[in-house]
């Protein structure tokens, strides 16, 4: 009898860890998990690339310093290579420029998309220290790089000749291309998270090879750090401790439109973790799925933010309608990187996008631009998502 009920508990145990049964999982109060007394929670690489990222970001604007290659090496990091003011990223492996448009969703099979996307950042980086650099300290126009000062004395903007910041197209591309990219259509996918024995793995609590995680643990941790991993404690978020997706999350605490977003997408961070503890699959992939439709929503919103806020001062001030629009040009660039819930297309095609940004570059670019394209294009992208061009544009 001894015997059957072993049986019995053996094959209860292995139902109950079937990747179709249904759990009741339960988040915890914090993004919090440890094994035998110690944390199970591990993204330090992605706390290493957004690191890296800030130092790339701020020597775009270093024309003293920077050269084509110098910027390069940063971007492109070799280990070893003394391009950072740490010893420790200088000697880390990682870098940004490997992770962009690199995920298995979109680009495993689809390198030619993947190889144009690299270029289009490394066009901008050439273009800053060849177009940009050189009129540094003159004045820009129609035609002409150089500087713009924003009305009443404000912040000066360094545009190439149509208008847009290279740094800013640069930053809010990275948005999409790396930490959108990774998040939604990499770490969060079954192809990375069910990849070979994982689920195995996880249901044995086998844990990888000197670590206190499973593998399957730690494809969702590394998803969270490309949102949270410069958060000095992730267990209670400040946000807006970078310039990239924390930061706009972060804005949507100041839009009564949307500010139960963020905190959304932390609870879907945290019951899609718990649930892998769980071994709850079904609520793990419900939960990816919230997470792609929060984080593509997000994108949407900045990107008509900025083109609706850029009328309000086309007319007369054109540095501060310019840098709306390169933010704006960056979080439409980044549209390609979202994806719909429960399948594996984004909301809009690369297609899609290199339409938008044609719109935006023809002719003399943001210097031909007006009222009525901004609000055509911010009409096709709201139309896409759940939300109004006056929600998000205000």
């Amino acid at each position: 009898m001894r015997k059957v009920i072993l049986s019995l508990a053996i094959v209860s145990t292995i139902i109950s860890c079937t990747k179709d049964e249904e759990i009741n999982t339960v988040a915890p109060a914090t993004y919090s998990f440890e094994r035998n007394g110690e944390t199970t929670v591990n993204f330090s690489g992605q706390t290493t690339r957004i690191q890296m990222a800030d130092e790339f970001a701020a020597a775009l604007n270093k024309p003293e310093t920077e050269t084509v290659a110098s910027l390069n090496a940063k971007f492109s990091h070799t280990a070893g290579e003394q391009n950072f003011s740490s010893l420790e990223l200088n000697a880390s492996s990682k870098n940004v420029r490997s992770k962009v448009a690199a995920s298995i969703d979109y680009f495993s099979a689809n390198t030619t998309d993947a190889a144009i996307i690299r270029a289009d950042f490394d066009a901008w980086i050439e273009g800053q220290v060849n177009e940009v650099y050189p009129n540094w300290n003159q004045d820009a126009a129609k035609g002409v790089a150089g500087q713009l000062q924003e009305a009443g004395g404000g912040p000066i903007r360094w545009i190439n000749a149509k208008g847009l910041e290279y740094d800013q197209a640069i930053v809010k591309g990275l948005i999409g291309g790396l930490m959108v990219d990774q998040i939604l259509n990499n770490y969060l996918s079954t192809s990375v998270l069910d990849e070979a024995s994982n689920i195995a793995d996880n249901n044995g609590n086998v844990t990888l090879n000197g670590e206190n995680y499973t593998s399957m643990e730690h494809f969702w941790d590394e998803a969270f750090g490309y949102l949270y991993g410069k958060e000095p404690d992730a267990t209670a978020p400040v946000l807006n401790v970078d310039q990239y997706l924390n930061k706009y999350v972060n804005r949507l605490n100041n839009d009564t439109d949307f500010d139960s977003m963020p905190q959304e997408i932390y609870d879907a961070f945290k019951l899609g973790r718990a649930a892998i503890v769980a071994k709850d699959y079904n609520t793990r992939d419900e939960q990816a799925n919230i997470l792609r439709e929060k984080i593509s929503e997000l994108i949407g919103i900045r990107a008509v933010y900025y083109l609706q806020q850029a009328k309000n001062t086309l007319a007369n001030d054109k540095a501060s309608a310019f840098h709306d629009l390169s933010e704006g040009f960056g979080f439409i660039y980044s549209l390609q990187f979202t994806r719909q819930p429960n399948t594996a297309i984004p909301y809009f095609t690369k297609t899609e996008v290199d339409g938008f940004l044609s719109t935006l570059m023809q002719g003399d670019g943001f210097w031909d631009i007006t009222n009525e394209t901004l609000d055509e294009m911010s009409a096709t992208i709201a139309a896409k998502f759940k939300f109004t061009v006056a929600q998000a544009g205000s």
